[in-house]
């Protein structure tokens, strides 16, 4: 029997709120900063009076750290920022890593670098996707690309930190923040978190030994040992969540290739470039890391010429280079600051590759 959900009309921000309390978030630690500001009021309202815990931190530095003492005692923990609130916590992220403790965290992107401004950017994929912080270590990152995604997988990245001992991070930006859709809620369950028998805390002493969280380790060959671990749950979460979605003709003469806000902008793109005469393809990926690399290499030997379409100035299309190895030719539609392509841009670029693969 399938469950009930209640559809409601609701922000992005609030749905991610409602999506970290479906997932068993009872631990929430954040500092203001536009564009997510409505998470951490939503968090404030909703999380005391079903026992949980919402506590605004004097920084995002502060906040990461106590992420990392709530995540180390066992608890489902939670923070959400903004790129530069991001930047800040990159330290605490690192010892995270080091410390293979599990928690989320949810970059609303805005306009950099610097402090930039508050419109909607993509700018932080690199700092998503490349490492969390110093030495060898990433973020499981997820690309939603609507509120209902935002929702959703703000809750289920609960499970998937869980699973792998990982921090996972929900990549959105500031037009998904804000926006309004339909959403069909979660229900708020119980936490249930599996077995910690790494967590600190109190304990029965005739049970186990008395745990310590570190990430400290003098012995390099320790220090080894702990970068093949982590290595080892990459490769398992590689083949056991790398998700993507395509969306188009089955016989294209260009694919795009565009994650998150950007996405949606080219599900638009695809109809009136039909209607232009050229038939088109979208791989958005829902993980950038792990990345799906599959879906471009297979369609990079059936096509001429990729478009990716991003709000920075290059950023994922080096996945998207990495991932076609040549096959095909990769161009970039890219804007930066803030700024965003119209339908009509993408229409415009993917008539002119067409006609320059020969196309028409």
């Amino acid at each position: 029997m399938s469950e009930q959900r209640q559809r409601v009309l609701i922000t992005g921000n609030e749905a991610t709120a409602e999506g970290g309390i479906a997932g068993g978030c009872r631990h929430f630690f954040g500092y203001p900063i536009t564009p997510q500001n409505k998470i951490p009021e939503y968090m404030s309202e909703h999380l005391p009076p079903i026992g949980g815990v919402y506590l605004q931190a004097e920084s995002e530095v502060a906040a990461i750290n106590m992420v990392y003492g709530a995540a180390a005692a066992g608890a489902r923990a939670m923070t959400t920022s903004s790129s530069p609130g991001i930047s800040l916590m990159q330290e605490g992220l690192s010892y995270m890593l080091g410390t293979e403790l599990p928690c989320v965290i949810v970059n609303m992107v805005r306009g950099g670098p610097g402090l930039g401004n508050v419109a909607a950017a993509q700018s932080d994929y690199w700092l998503a996707t490349r490492g969390a912080g110093h030495g060898d270590g990433r973020c499981i990152t997820l690309t939603p690309y609507s509120v209902q995604e935002l929702h959703e997988f703000t809750a289920g990245a609960f499970e998937i930190a869980d699973r792998y001992r990982n921090p996972v991070c929900v990549l959105a930006d500031a037009i998904l923040a804000s926006m309004m859709e339909p959403c069909e809620l979660l229900p708020r369950r119980e936490p249930s978190p599996p077995e910690r028998p790494w967590a600190v805390g109190p304990h029965d002493p005739a049970e186990r030994e008395r745990n310590i969280v570190n990430s400290l380790w003098v012995d390099h060959n320790l220090m080894e040992a702990v970068n093949l671990r982590i290595e080892e749950r990459y490769r398992q979460a590689a083949e056991e969540i790398t998700d993507w979605e395509e969306f188009g003709s089955d016989d294209p003469e260009v694919v795009l290739c565009a994650y998150g806000i950007s996405a949606r902008i080219c599900e638009s793109a695809v109809g009136q470039a039909a209607q232009a005469g050229v038939r088109t393809r979208l791989i958005r990926p829902k993980t950038v890391f792990p990345f799906p690399r599959a879906p471009y290499a297979r369609w990079a030997e059936r096509v001429e010429r990729m478009l990716v379409v991003e709000l920075s100035m290059g950023q994922f299309v080096e996945d998207v280079l990495l991932s076609v190895e040549g096959r095909c030719q990769v161009d970039l539609l890219g804007r930066a600051g803030g700024s965003m392509p119209t339908v009509a841009d993408v229409v415009e670029r993917v008539v002119a590759l067409a006609g320059k693969a020969g196309g028409h």
